[in-house]
């Protein structure tokens, strides 16, 4: 605690909005001690780059041979075979199972003159191997998801304040196969700050708005291991809640157990694995989609969803076009003047007849304003709407005494831009 008798030490901080600064400026202000404590040491854990390659972790060998080199080649020979058989792959020789593989990973190995006995991790390449599986076609994905991986164990409730386990677990996992687009925090510097175990806890959305931006993400996971050792060197039980969105709901939970301290890796990687099939079936079922109360501002559309999303405004505008063409026009209406005083002339009968309008109506007022301004205008009788669309084109039905030519005239006259067609009018401010 030396270092800390200073109490006007630097500190350095990211980039941050004002109101995340004065957040963490009101935090130094109350406990700058502790402030000063919790971001300084080694604590982060890169996580490893996530790749679509299709991981198999676990694989336990036990081969001899005349010599360790080919005691060794024989177990990485029988750890693809085992790995490949657990994936469901169809029977192949060793020869083509050497082309789908891309890396062996060595966990923990002994290496004899004559013996090898490993725990290994088989990593096949998704394009060569994905059409023999049969998923080797493109998936969709969620939303970037933020995980705030926290451990509870011996009454204390952490995330990145010191190495853990749980963190490592994290950070090992090979996320690119999976449905869920996780966005893994290193735990360095002031991302230890930032994420403790206290924060998804929090309800204000301002805050949230603020540590998701720092991430690029639209919502946040948070996976919680809580470890019960039974004894020293004993057991240890383990309960696993995985919780979404800044209201920390609960989307499942399960247990598993660890014969002692040597097993707890191998524990904590199953759990990971069982979190993310969780957040995938939360996924499937519509659970797991970002929470409206959130600005999504700051996450970047990609050009086919704009696509998509344009196509749909597209169709929007085709079907109100479908719809007034479909729309039967009222017969001719004749209305006969009263009768004309003796000696006058009489004069030649108004003949109503029926025209289709269409309006853009981005918002409910455009339509009243529309309606209001097309029944005000001279000549027409009656204003029918067949078909309104909010965020579209509304299609009305003008009953009008004169020609259609008069009653584009009509409408400019209102301040209307005018487009007339067979029958029908298109009218825009």
């Amino acid at each position: 605690m030396a270092m800390l008798t200073t109490p006007f030490m630097p500190l350095r901080l990211p980039a941050l909005r004002p109101t995340a600064m004065a957040l963490l400026l009101a935090a130094a202000l109350t406990g700058g001690v502790a402030l000063l404590a919790q971001v300084a040491g080694e604590r982060g854990i890169t996580p490893v780059a996530a790749t679509t390659d299709i991981e198999v972790r676990g694989i336990q060998v036990n081969t001899a041979g005349d010599t360790a080199e080919e005691a060794r080649r024989a177990g990485w020979a029988e750890a693809q075979r085992l790995a490949w058989a657990k994936i469901g792959g169809p029977k192949l020789p060793d020869s083509q199972l050497d082309g789908l593989v891309t890396a062996i990973i060595v966990g923990q190995e002994q290496l004899g003159p004559k013996r090898y006995i490993a725990t290994l991790g088989v990593v096949f390449d998704r394009t060569r191997a994905g059409g023999l599986l049969g998923g080797g076609g493109a998936r969709a994905r969620s939303a970037p998801m933020l995980v705030v991986p926290v451990l509870v164990t011996g009454g204390t409730q952490t995330v990145f304040e010191v190495r853990n386990p749980w963190q490592r677990a994290w950070a090992e996992y090979q996320t690119g196969a999976s449905a869920v687009d996780y966005v893994r925090p290193n735990g360095a510097g002031w991302q230890s700050l930032m994420l403790t175990a206290g924060q998804p806890g929090r309800r204000s959305r301002s805050w949230w708005n603020e540590l998701l931006d720092q991430f690029g993400a639209a919502d946040v996971v948070t996976p919680v291991a809580e470890l019960t050792y039974l004894y020293p060197g004993g057991p240890v039980e383990g309960r696993f809640t995985a919780r979404h969105g800044p209201d920390n709901r609960v989307l499942g939970s399960f247990t598993l157990r660890a014969d002692g301290g040597a097993q707890l890796p191998a524990m904590l990687a199953q759990a990971v694995e069982q979190f993310d099939q969780i957040f995938t079936r939360a996924l499937a079922s519509g659970e797991l989609r970002p929470d409206p109360t959130l600005t999504l501002d700051e996450i970047e559309l990609s050009p086919e969803v704009r696509a998509l999303i344009a196509a749909a405004r597209q169709a929007e505008l085709a079907d109100a076009a479908r719809a007034a063409q479909l729309t039967p026009a009222p017969p001719p209406v004749t209305v006969t003047p009263p009768s004309p005083t003796p000696g006058a002339e009489a004069p030649a009968a108004a003949v109503t007849s029926s025209f289709t309008v269409q309006v853009g109506t981005p918002d409910p007022a455009s339509i009243d304003a529309a309606l209001g301004s097309v029944r005000g205008a001279p000549g027409v009788r009656q204003v029918t709407t067949p078909s309104i669309a909010i965020g579209g084109t509304s299609v009305l039905q003008v009953s009008y005494a004169g020609d259609l030519a008069a009653l584009a005239a009509a409408l400019r006259a209102r301040g209307w831009t005018v487009t007339e067609g067979s029958n029908a009018l298109a009218i825009t401010r």
